[in-house]
């Protein structure tokens, strides 16, 4: 049987749209979320609004963890029945254990992948997969693509406005000093991913509705003004479709994809949460 070219990889920490869910090349390797004792796999056996309803009811903080070597091995055995070799785009290593995990069970397995840190999360991976898929029709060799792909690391323009901030404290992505802080002067913070793949506050804001337009402004300031930006939200779509629309009111040429944040990021950012993010 003549093999496929090439098989996209990432993990359930990035945005998948319909299209690529849909796409026979693409394989996303979903991590886990525990409540205490309690094992859910991220879109698997728990979707974002289960989990926003766990959080509510539970008595201990949800974790997150990446899958085993072992796990990750098992998946690309099976990849590889079908497929020459594969690109895999993961969450920041700086962020998580996952990218690490991922390579150590691409050792144990006889089949070529070249590993990219998108040093981003969500819509960030997802525009990688999406230019490299479009590189790949336009014909171009697998070489050229990760080259391209390379160049966008470290690109990504975005801004996160936080939702629960008790929520990205106890996920261990904010010290102390600066969730008392947030919680006594009542703020909650933008943040953003940096061009090295960490976190970092870069503001903070009193109200939603402040943060709606610090986002919308820094869209019509920073966006050259055509193509697609993402916009993704943790269980509140109606804010989400209010934001698209002041955004266009802004910027009209722009294409605005609406999308979930992933089960594995609500963990850490949690309900309420909404951010904008680019390639130029």
């Amino acid at each position: 049987m003549t093999k496929k070219p090439l098989a996209w990889i990432t993990d359930s920490t990035a945005y998948i749209p319909d299209e690529l869910k849909n796409h026979p090349d693409f394989f996303s390797i979903p991590l886990n979320i525990h409540f205490g004792e309690k094992q859910f796999i991220d879109g698997v056996d728990l979707t974002p609004p289960q989990l926003y309803e766990n959080i509510k009811n539970a008595t201990e903080f949800p974790k997150t963890s990446q899958p085993s070597a072992g796990e990750f091995a098992e998946q690309f055995k099976i990849i590889a029945e079908d497929y020459e070799q594969a690109i895999a785009i993961h969450v920041s290593g700086e962020l998580s254990g996952t990218l690490a995990s991922s390579m150590a069970g691409a050792q144990m397995v006889d089949f070529p992948i070249t590993f990219i840190d998108s040093h981003s999360l969500s819509s960030g991976i997802t525009g990688m997969i999406e230019k490299g898929m479009e590189l790949q029709h336009t014909g171009a060799s697998v070489e050229e693509i990760i080259q391209e792909l390379k160049k966008m690391v470290g690109t990504l323009k975005n801004f996160i406005y936080i939702g629960q901030l008790e929520q990205l404290y106890k996920g261990g992505r904010m010290n102390g000093v600066q969730f008392f802080l947030g919680s006594l002067l009542k703020v909650k913070p933008i943040i953003q991913i940096t061009p090295d793949g960490k976190l970092e506050a870069i503001d903070k804001v009193r109200s939603e509705k402040k943060a709606l337009q610090y986002l919308v402004n820094k869209v019509a300031e920073r966006h050259k003004g055509k193509g697609k930006i993402y916009l993704m939200q943790g269980n509140v779509m109606d804010t989400a479709e209010e934001l698209k629309a002041m955004i266009l009111n802004q910027v009209p040429g722009l294409t605005v994809e609406i999308g979930d944040i992933s089960s594995t990021l609500a963990v850490h950012a949690g309900e309420g949460t909404i951010a904008v993010l680019w390639y130029d």
